[in-house]
């Protein structure tokens, strides 16, 4: 079991839902938690409630120059955690470029800037710890849902060959892919929400992930054998099935 004690961690995306929530639990661990967000208000909050010495920095992911000085002022990080995200549903019929392009910058290419700016240093060191929030939406198409999908695809894409590239290295890589969480992102959707889960019981399934040494979870297990199954479908059914 991963000791999480006297270890930093930086959390971006953390100022609400399941990263507040993660760091909540990482904190009562032990560990040092550096929250990350644009809205300093809500990580100053969340700073002061959590129950171990932590701290926070502001950070724009979709922003180079933001993502290098965040990295920068926080310095040495034993593990980082991924769970910036932005998200509006809408179908290719009702296409909003500048939405769909910001769930791509945010969510998959925010993903790469702050990889850059943490793995290097973990790869000279032979030491660290990454865990990447995906979606079980990545795992295939779906209708209704261009920009997100296809960037929680990328996110466990790029999870898996950063997994296939230091398996054999003291940097472990682990990717979570949840399904639907009571957010104010999950708030939009107007449909009915299977298994939907608090972000509290989001955060248990992560942190009890991030304290074994498995690549991969998808959860919650029984909603996820949905997604999981639908890659063995042929494109005829799938399709007919699930648009």
């Amino acid at each position: 079991m991963r000791d999480f004690k006297g270890k930093r961690y930086w959390l971006v995306g953390a100022s609400d839902g399941l990263g507040a929530a993660l760091a909540h639990q990482l904190s009562e661990a032990g560990a040092h938690v550096i929250v990350s967000a644009r809205s300093e208000d809500k990580l100053r909050a969340l700073v002061e409630d959590l129950p171990n010495e932590a701290s926070y920095q502001t950070v724009d992911v979709s922003d180079d120059a933001s993502v290098e000085a965040a990295a920068e002022a926080i310095g040495h990080v034993d593990g980082c955690v991924y769970l910036a995200g932005v998200y509006w549903p809408f179908s290719a019929q009702e296409w909003n470029a500048e939405q769909a392009t910001a769930m791509a910058d945010i969510n998959f290419t925010g993903l790469v800037r702050v990889m850059g700016t943490v793995v290097p240093g973990m790869v000279r060191r032979d030491s660290g710890h990454i865990m990447i929030t995906s979606s079980l939406t990545g795992f295939r198409g779906l209708p209704g849902s261009i920009g997100y999908t296809a960037s929680k695809a990328g996110t466990m894409s790029l999870a898996e060959c950063m997994y296939a590239d230091l398996r054999t290295t003291g940097v472990d890589v682990q990717v979570g892919n949840p399904g639907f969480i009571k957010t104010q992102l999950t708030d939009k959707n107007d449909f009915k929400m299977p298994f939907l889960m608090t972000p509290e019981e989001a955060a248990g399934y992560m942190f009890r992930h991030m304290q074994g040494n498995g690549f991969k979870i998808s959860f919650p297990r029984l909603f996820s054998l949905v997604f999981r199954g639908s890659q063995f479908l042929p494109d005829w059914l799938y399709f007919r099935i699930f648009s």
